[in-house]
């Protein structure tokens, strides 16, 4: 089968290295530092299967124009992927669904938005309604802080549209889980869950970025909690879209939080995560192909091999950032130690804001590789990957050196989720 991923960071990058275990992958319009990265547009790209990476195509429609050309698309026509585009949609099909989730208002008034805050308690979250390529949330208990957030995205001069109608969440404490689920419209199969890390700094201190490593598995969160998620919160918000009349085709990522209260859907992405892909598909060991184009048909059912299957160890993912990152991501330093630190035992490099000049390969956005170490414990894979980022260098690079350094702390009476 001939598989077009489309996209140009880690994401897919990972994704077209298991595609290309048992396919032939061409991706676009990729990055100098993808193999098999072409600049022609999908539409007009001879493939069996499309597979969507972020999620800003997905919004404006590219599943959409790819279905009408006959093609088979995983990844959600612009009316599922509201549920990324806008945040008050979804939190109002979360509610449409009975799926728990955090106490919200939307607001375009800055006054009713200001009073709302005041209610929220000690932590204040406050997020544009549109996409802002993961920099959209605020999550302070400074109230100074909140109200100047909420300022600046009302006004339009923090992201412009996509802040100027913005939701603000009660503030939930405790551990997250990412679940990526592969849905076929009617059903979905939850692949391996995983932990990312938001926050650019040790410790979690500092802005929110699109994330600055992840790991798989997740300690103490068993098949039982990932069954008891499916039924509670992915197929009921699957039943509620087609209501709608949406037939959902592609990834449905949820993140939540495990709150003393128990766990709480924070939010539903449409498409892979990034970085949590780096480290949940390469642990596959059976066909990511024949899965992604069974759910694009609306046939998981009829997959010949049966639910995903995932090898017995763990990967940890380390993303490494560019000077400035995530305000100010610095460009065209050139990137060096990259053939040493893929050369490391269990390890591969994802490239994500790579570009080339003169033949050589430099910076090109905030988060420019993702150094994946996969191993028999999360331990291993972690040395693993810290052991290859440290043969990495360009000018500024940072990364956080606390990746899956500590448990997830989530406890056993937290783990189910309300019926």
């Amino acid at each position: 089968m001939r598989v077009c991923v489309v996209g140009s960071g880690g994401r897919e990058h990972a994704l077209a290295h298991v595609l290309n275990r048992h396919h032939d992958v061409v991706v676009t319009p990729g990055n100098p530092g993808i193999p098999g990265s072409v600049g022609t547009p999908p539409v007009e790209i001879d493939a069996d299967l499309y597979v969507i990476g972020p999620e800003a195509p997905l919004v404006n429609g590219i599943a959409d124009q790819l279905r009408g050309a006959g093609r088979l698309v995983f990844g959600p026509g612009a009316d599922g992927a509201r549920l990324e585009g806008s945040k008050a949609w979804m939190k109002g099909v979360l509610v449409e669904a009975g799926v728990s989730t955090a106490a919200h208002g939307t607001f375009t008034d800055e006054a009713a938005a200001l009073a709302f805050l005041d209610t929220m308690g000690e932590l204040f979250v406050v997020k544009t309604d549109g996409l802002a390529a993961g920099k959209g949330v605020v999550v302070t208990t400074d109230r100074a802080e909140a109200v100047d957030t909420v300022r600046s995205y009302l006004s339009g001069a923090a992201f412009g549209d996509a802040g100027r109608t913005l939701v603000i969440e009660e503030g939930l404490t405790g551990s997250e889980l990412s679940v990526l689920a592969v849905c076929d419209g009617h059903d979905a199969v939850a692949l391996a869950p995983a932990q990312d890390f938001k926050r650019v700094g040790d410790g979690d201190v500092g802005p929110n970025t699109g994330g600055m490593g992840a790991y798989s598995p997740v300690s103490l969160v068993t098949d039982e909690t990932v069954d008891n998620l499916m039924d509670v919160a992915i197929r009921p918000t699957l039943a509620t879209l087609r209501t709608r009349g949406i037939d959902y085709r592609g990834v449905l990522y949820c993140g939540l939080m495990f709150t003393p209260a128990g766990p709480r859907v924070l939010e539903y992405n449409v498409r892979f995560g990034d970085p949590e892909t780096q480290v949940v598909v390469p642990r596959l060991t059976s066909d990511l192909g024949d899965l992604l184009a069974a759910a694009s048909a609306g046939n998981l059912a009829g997959l010949a091999a049966g639910a995903p299957s995932v090898d017995d160890g763990a990967a940890v993912a380390v993303v490494c950032a560019t000077e400035g990152y995530p305000t100010r991501p610095r460009a065209g330093d050139l990137i060096k130690g990259l053939e040493e630190a893929s050369a490391v035992n269990g390890v591969t490099v994802f490239a994500a804001g790579v570009g080339e000049r003169d033949g050589r390969l430099v910076t090109a956005g905030g988060r420019v590789l993702t150094v994946t170490g996969q191993g028999e414990t999360v331990n291993e894979a972690r040395s693993r990957a810290y052991e290859a980022a440290s043969q990495l260098s360009w000018s500024g690079i940072h990364y956080r050196s606390d990746i899956a350094a500590t448990p997830s702390g989530v406890s056993q009476p937290e783990l189910e989720m309300d019926q």
